[in-house]
This record gives structure tokens, sequence and C-alpha cells, in this order.
């Protein structure tokens, strides 16, 4: 992991700022991607229209060159985020809330800072977790403000470890949907957002250099259904936050369901169930 002489303390506070435009396009693309009224994918959208709940995960680029890169295809560590040695990363979870709203053909402005850096030793190696705040504004001000959980956990050189024995998913849900992946859904989410992990469209490199059993479905893609099942099924009201958390990774060979149950008249609990059932990944969006 980080070289003993590196102090990672050092990178909490760090900030960078970047703009971009919250371009049709890009939604319109996400629209066809989805090609489900139920997941966000039937009504047309213009400028002016509100951009739907975590499609902010489509701006704000992080593009690097070529040479720029790791070996997993992620811009190499050092520069805004800290430099934890050979890792192997994973989008761990999310707490996002929507105190405005951001419009489509606008400028907006997403601050990003490093709020906590923690290092630990599990069942793999060390892990290092890193919690980002990054605060978007448009042009009527804060419109969303999303605190990312990376982990990095310690690259050996060898075959990554897969996930522990899984946890039965809950089997009360008020609302059920599954999802057939296949490579292209995962290359056109690759695509919108700019990331280039191998984890989701180098087959050999998701197998035989980081243990997966194939290629694995975005984190963020997984909570973009969710949240957008929940917001279907509550229609009237609009989503006022959103959290999740990964628990094991979902894969491009099995069917996952995306599942809901009301808590009450302000909330929803969500949750990704596997192809065996499992819990892969579960959250809450609340309404306001």
């Amino acid at each position: 992991m980080a070289d003993d002489n590196v102090d990672l303390q050092a990178w909490v506070g760090r900030s960078e700022t970047r703009e971009d435009m919250v371009g049709v396009e890009r939604c319109v693309a996400m629209q066809a991607m989805l090609d489900s009224p139920v997941f966000g994918g039937a009504a047309s959208l213009a400028p002016g229209d509100a951009l739907p709940p975590l499609w902010h995960w489509l701006y704000f680029w992080d593009i690097a060159p070529r040479s720029g890169l790791g070996r997993d295809g992620h811009p190499a560590l050092g520069g805004f985020l800290p430099p934890v040695g050979p890792a192997r990363r994973m989008w761990a979870g999310s707490r996002v809330t929507f105190p405005g709203v951001l419009r489509l053909g606008e400028t907006a402005t997403r601050v990003s800072t490093i709020d906590k850096i923690t290092e630990k030793t599990g069942r793999t190696g060390r892990l290092v977790f890193v919690t980002v705040r990054h605060e978007i504004s448009g042009s009527a001000g804060l419109a969303v403000v999303d605190e990312h959980d990376i982990v990095y956990r310690e690259d050996t050189g060898e075959a990554g470890a897969t996930a522990r024995p899984g946890e039965p998913a809950p089997d009360d849900a008020d609302w059920t949907e599954p999802v057939d992946p296949d490579p292209t859904l995962l290359f056109r989410y690759s695509g919108l957002t700019f990331n280039g992990h191998r984890i989701h469209y180098d087959r050999d490199y998701a197998r035989n250099v980081e243990g997966y059993a194939g290629l694995v479905v975005h984190g963020p893609l997984l909570a973009t259904y969710m949240c957008a099942l929940a917001g279907h099924s509550r229609s009237d009201r609009p989503v006022a936050g959103f959290e999740f958390r990964g628990m094991r990774p979902v894969f491009d060979t099995e069917t996952f369901t995306v599942c809901g149950e009301a808590d009450g008249d302000d909330a929803i609990d969500v949750w990704v169930a596997n192809g065996d059932g499992h819990l892969a990944m579960k959250g809450r969006t609340t309404f306001g």
C-alpha cells in the first residue's frame, strides 16, 4: 500500500474544482441505455428540465491522458487522491442529498474535498478508506451534496479474493424489477461516465487479475437503478436524499433484481438481489 514515508493524512482537506455543462445529450443516451420507464427511460428531456437523481455522475469527468492511467484503467493516484500504493479500488457507497435542482443545459460547478482517510487491516490485507465530499452548484445555488466512499484494497499481485458468502436478500419487497445485464450495458455506462476501470469491460483482467467471476456491474449503476425504482414508486414527491452501501459484486452473467419496500410515507428502503438471491447492495431513499 502506501509508502511508509507518505503521510496520507496530509491529503485530508485537499480540494479541486471542476465545471461542466449539464448537457441533454448524455441524459438522452442514459435513457436509451436504461430503456425502461421504471428507471427513468420514458420522459422526453429538454433544456431546463431537472436532472434526474444521481445522474450527476454522468458529468465532471476525470480526463487523464492514456500515459497517466494505472494498470486498472483508472487515473494514477497521487494527485488529488492520495498515493495509497498498489491497490484495487472499489466504490463502497455514497450518501447524497439534493438541496436544490440542477437543470439540463446549464453550467454547473463541482467542488470536491477529501474529508477523511482511514487505514485498516482486513482479511485480504491492508485497506484504505477515503471519503470525498462533492458539492455541486448550478445557477440557482447548491443542488447536490455527495459524500463518496472509496475503498482501496492492497494489491499483492495475485488474483484477488472473491466476496464472502452472501447474506440472503429480503423477500418482502413491495416493488421488484429484474435487470438482465450484458457487456453492452456495462460498456455504455463506462462510456457515459468516462470510467476506464477494466473490471467492467476486460473479462480476462476481471477474472485473472482481480479474481472476479465475470465483468462487474458498476456500483453507481446499481445505485441509479435503486433510486430510480424508488422515485418511480413515489412519483408524486421529489427525492430528497439517497444513500447506499455495496455488499458484494454483481456480474454480467446473472440477472439481478432491484427491490423496494416502503418505510412510512417519507422513505423507501431499496436493495439489489444478485442471481443467487444474495444481498448485493442496500440503500434508502427519502422524499421531500
